[in-house]
């Protein structure tokens, strides 16, 4: 059976004793307001009931707060606010080591984080304070990771995690130990890969942390649509790459017929010479 919290029971009491004298005709001096209203403000303020949970930068994200996707705000670039201050005094490196793969394009996607080096089961630490909003594990894609969002209004992603040593809504401290390095997900060796984001679209990190110190380059950043998405028109020309899979048989001349382009075309865009020979499964790019 369904039991009401106390604090819930309270708060419906108090507003049926104001119905109850409106409907009554009953003098209001009689109801001894301020302290009610003194026990409705403590109440609206306590942040252990489990009706007024308390988020990290609920004001910037409108007091959305799900565990459904990296990103689920889905706030374009051009809706971003033109400039705003981040306090990142407080930061932590999450791991000591140096970079091994650069936020940017890559050959067939958009690499939106920083890669840093580590072992598997090396420490790995929370970058700020904040409040545990994501675990969970992508076969393809993170492996186990975490996102956190941070009191300053960014959030970040920790990925390719061998273990997760927070619970879901936890909150953390800067520095905090959260999981164990690994090596889990779609990854070519152990890393961890960091993202910061600000209502989910992605911050170059290294814009913010110089990663040879482990140190911000400054205690407040300013982000500007101009200066933080500045990637935007590569994240468009990665997506408007296109590829093809060599199938058995295949030569130059009729990979380019078949997809409305020329031999030296296909060339140019590979790096290959004319009288390459392909192989099955082979990509090539055509666009």
């Amino acid at each position: 059976m369904f039991i009401f919290p106390k604090k819930s029971i309270l708060l419906l009491t108090f507003f049926i004793s104001i119905w109850g004298a409106e409907a009554q005709h009953i003098n209001y001096s009689l109801i001894p307001k301020k302290d009610t209203i003194n026990i409705y403000q403590e109440m609206l303020n306590d942040h252990s009931d489990d009706l007024m949970e308390n988020h990290p930068a609920d004001d910037i994200y409108n007091n959305m707060w799900t565990t459904d996707h990296v990103n689920p705000y889905k706030i374009p670039i051009d809706k971003m606010p033109d400039s705003i201050r981040i306090d990142c005094s407080h930061f932590v490196v999450p791991v000591p080591g140096p970079i091994t793969s650069e936020f940017g394009p890559r050959r067939y996607r958009f690499h939106y984080g920083t890669d840093l080096r580590l072992k598997v089961g090396d420490s790995v630490r929370s970058a700020f304070s904040g409040k545990i909003r994501i675990i969970d594990y992508e076969a393809r894609g993170y492996g186990h990771y975490i996102v956190i969002r941070h009191d300053n209004g960014l959030e970040t992603v920790y990925g390719h995690l061998s273990e997760v040593l927070v619970t879901m809504n936890q909150n953390v401290k800067a520095g905090q130990l959260i999981a164990w390095g690994g090596n889990t997900g779609h990854s070519t060796g152990p890393h961890l890969h960091f993202e910061m984001r600000y209502i989910g679209n992605a911050i170059n990190p290294s814009h913010i942390i110089d990663f040879n110190t482990g140190l911000v380059h400054s205690k407040n950043y300013l982000l500007t649509k101009k200066s933080s998405f500045y990637y935007q028109h590569e994240v468009k020309a990665v997506a408007a790459v296109k590829y093809y899979v060599v199938r058995k048989h295949d030569v130059l001349g009729k990979v380019a017929a078949r997809n409305g382009t020329s031999v030296k075309a296909l060339c140019k865009l590979n790096g290959i010479k004319m009288k390459t020979k392909l192989k099955p499964g082979q990509r090539l790019r055509i666009r």
